[in-house]
């Protein structure tokens, strides 16, 4: 919740060496951005297929993101990693981030096991933290897939984390971010709010729980009454 990088016991020289050295490395951002394409591409095909079969969009939105080099930075010293280009992509596995926002839970598992069906995506692991939750609350289903990239003379494997989630579950996230990212609290204020954010988050839990639901019975109710041509 505090801003960790600059509580790092790193020498400035070395920081400013490896920053400059990340910034160097503009080929090997630049094929994890070519990376994040595929996969949103993937997504974006898979909410077409969807909605031509179902008449409605599992998919309410796709976002992406590529680590900067601070917390690249700040990651591969809290892990204790060379701080070399080599152990970047060796090591990390979340320096190309998808995260896709879908309107129902159900949605979250039907989009993750279409995934896995592509013979061109190998999953390397998978964190379901909807059924199994953050301590503080948080939810979202985490992917690391590995996605090939066509370059001109070769086929290179990349690492990209998806993360599936409801809106509720985005629009909580997206909050508790807010409120703590980079904030310098005192360490005794930020239990008083624990409970508070965890109440929150399983309130936002049961909201989609209810809307599942919901959208189950209507569809029942549509098929019962559609006539019977037999």
């Amino acid at each position: 919740m505090n801003n960790e990088l600059f509580n790092l016991n790193i020498s400035p020289e070395l920081r400013l060496e490896f920053l400059k050295s990340i910034s160097k490395a503009k080929e090997l951002m630049a094929y994890y951005e070519c990376a994040i394409m595929e996969v949103e591409t993937k997504f974006k095909v898979l909410n077409k297929q969807f909605s031509l079969m179902s008449d409605r969009n599992p998919i309410d939105s796709i976002q992406s993101r590529l680590k900067s080099p601070e917390s690249i930075l700040n990651k591969m010293i809290k892990r204790n990693l060379p701080l070399t280009i080599e152990a970047i992509e060796e090591n990390l596995t979340d320096i190309a981030g998808v995260r896709v926002i879908c309107s129902f839970l159900e949605d979250i598992y039907t989009l993750k096991k279409a995934i896995e069906k592509q013979d061109d995506i190998k999953v390397l692991m998978i964190k379901d933290y909807i059924k199994n939750p953050k301590p503080n609350g948080y939810r979202s289903l985490h992917m690391i897939v590995e996605i090939p990239i066509f370059l001109l003379n070769e086929k290179r494997p990349m690492k990209v984390e998806i993360q599936l989630r409801t809106i509720a579950m985005q629009t909580w996230a997206s909050l508790e971010h807010q409120i703590f990212y980079k904030k310098n609290y005192p360490e005794d204020i930020i239990p008083l709010y624990k409970a508070q954010l965890l109440e929150a988050a399983n309130i936002s839990y049961e909201l989609d729980i209810k809307m599942q639901d919901i959208k189950k019975e209507t569809e029942q109710k549509i098929i019962s009454c559609e006539p019977d041509l037999d």
